[in-house]
């Protein structure tokens, strides 16, 4: 039986800081980043997080602090100054719950030990580093910055500062075997403290690989992927309790965690995103993407919100099961009805859920709804059947 992973209170909030600057934007990266320029004024950017943290704690009064996630982008291109000040002030504006987990991205071409330690010292607890590959010509296919050597240095270095680390690789890379794949997956391992993120590669709208028509693994090759990728994990004592995210039991990123079962979160930055929710609705709100354009609002505003809408009850119910059914543990019933207003069953197709139960490849039960292991293999096809 698959653990349930950690719940935090119902009435704490996660908190999103986005860092759109990186050394160069990667051919296969749609987030919302952007080569750092030499006029880039450190302080101004602290002083707009600053101020947007104002202004969202003036919304959500007498509610705690439960993470936060300095994301991006290179949070590690921060100066530490500033990763103290936003810390500091979220402690001020909410107060942070005991063990609040506070996770930085770094890459390993931003690593240095005092640095880590600095943040550290700025109150980070946990780091979650881009290695996106231990073999340097993968690397430099993916058009990283840095060698495998530099993301040894920089997993150790984490290992030595932080008591929580975790890093990323990228998997099923053109022309990729299963049997590279697992002596890759294996040094991983080797690397690895109690997290590990293995994400397949895929190519988005929009990116250098998509105009380059870089091509993704088939279908076939990428579940024979995928499986490997289980069984090693599952034998390693590192079962997936996501999708693409796997960790030791009570060691799951309790920030990402928020998102995938609906709980209510903050975004501050360009291009953040937040969800918000009352006793009558949920509001979702989008930070303005592009950095100077957000700087501008929000030296006049305030803030940088570019849009604000309340979701429908159709519109929350698929959020909860796109994003709940990623999950191992899948979405809990009960609070599905809280958070949507209606059991899960009033939501999706009633002969599309027969249909997939009957190939054994989701459950249904009277606490929760959860794909099956093989029902993992097509998750966005049973989705798309369940809300058509």
């Amino acid at each position: 039986m698959t653990p349930a992973p950690p719940n935090t209170p119902e009435d704490t909030l996660a908190l999103y800081v986005h860092w759109p600057w990186c050394l160069s934007k990667c051919p296969y990266c749609d987030f919302n980043s952007h080569a750092v320029g030499t006029d880039l004024d450190h302080a101004v950017y602290r002083a707009a997080i600053l101020a947007e943290l104002g202004h969202y704690a003036s919304l959500t009064n007498g509610r705690m602090v439960a993470s936060i996630f300095f994301g991006g982008g290179t949070p590690s291109l921060m100066d530490p100054d500033t990763v103290h000040a936003i810390i500091d002030t979220a402690r001020h504006l909410w107060g942070l719950t005991p063990g609040c987990e506070i996770t930085l991205e770094a890459n390993p071409t931003s690593v240095e030990a005092a640095k880590f330690r600095a943040f550290r010292d700025a109150g980070v607890n946990r780091v979650s580093i881009g290695v996106q590959s231990l073999k340097d010509e993968a690397l430099q296919q993916l058009g990283r910055e840095h060698s495998a050597r530099d993301a040894h240095r920089a997993v150790d270095i984490a290992g030595a500062v932080f008591d929580r680390f975790t890093f990323d690789i990228i998997y099923a890379r053109p022309d990729q075997g299963v049997g590279e794949w697992h002596d890759e997956l294996e040094h991983a391992l080797s690397l690895a403290g109690d997290h590990l993120s293995l994400y397949q590669l895929t190519v988005e709208p929009g990116t250098v690989f998509f105009r380059q028509r870089v091509a993704e693994s088939t279908p076939e090759l990428g579940a024979d992927l995928y499986e490997l990728t289980q069984a090693v994990m599952l034998d390693a004592g590192l079962p997936a309790y996501e999708i693409s995210n796997h960790a030791a039991p009570g060691s799951e990123s309790r920030h990402n965690l928020t998102y995938w079962q609906g709980g209510d979160y903050i975004g501050v930055g360009p291009g953040a995103h937040g969800r918000l929710t009352t006793s009558d609705f949920t509001q979702a709100s989008h930070q303005i993407a592009d950095p100077a354009r957000w700087l501008k609002r929000v030296d006049q505003d305030g803030h940088g919100t570019a849009k604000t809408r309340m979701l429908s009850q159709g519109e929350r119910a698929e959020e909860l099961l796109l994003s709940g059914l990623r999950l191992s543990a899948g979405v809990d019933r009960a609070r599905f009805l809280k958070l949507a207003g209606n059991d899960v069953t009033a939501f999706v197709d009633a002969t599309a859920l027969a249909m997939v139960q009957d190939e054994g490849l989701l459950e249904l039960n009277d606490h929760h709804i959860r794909v099956t292991p093989g029902g993992r293999l097509v998750l966005g096809a049973i989705l798309e059947k369940l809300l058509s």
